[in-house]
Parts: C-alpha cells; structure tokens; sequence
C-alpha cells in the first residue's frame, strides 16, 4: 500500500491549458484586484491612470491572484474535478 501511494506521489498532474484554466485565473486576479480597494494606503507610488490604486498595488495583485489562480487550478485537477 505504502509504495502505491509513493508511485501516485511521484506522478505530478498537471493541467492542459483550457479556457477553464483561464477563466478561473482571471477570476482570481479579478477578486483580489477588487479586495486591494480595501487596503489602507492605495495611493501610494505612481497611479494607475485608470483604477483607483496605484501601479505597484495593481501588479501585486495580480500577481497574488495568479498565485491563488493556480493554486485552485492545481487542487481542482488533484480532486479530478478539472
């Protein structure tokens, strides 16, 4: 039992990009995008000419969101729900 599990551990599973990929990316870019409204100070640096922050808060947090993204993606795939 113990060396199955050691064989399903050491095949990792990773996705094929799919327009469900993309989706659940962006989706999580774009709810962290909105909870960096909530940050104290999101004025500070150079501003983004069209949103209400400022360009470094917009590239962390789209950054966090692909963190997150992927994070769900993986965990979908290894659930066998993606």
């Amino acid at each position: 039992m113990i060396s199955s599990l050691l064989a399903a551990a050491s095949v990792p599973v990773t996705p094929e990009w799919s327009p469900t990929v993309a989706i659940i990316i962006s989706a999580s870019s774009l709810v962290v995008l909105l909870l960096t409204l909530k940050i104290q100070y999101p004025q500070v640096g150079p501003k983004f000419p069209i949103l209400p922050i400022s360009i470094p808060a917009f590239i962390g947090a789209m950054a966090f969101g692909h963190v997150i993204g992927i994070g769900i993606v993986l965990g979908l795939t290894n659930i066998g729900r993606l």
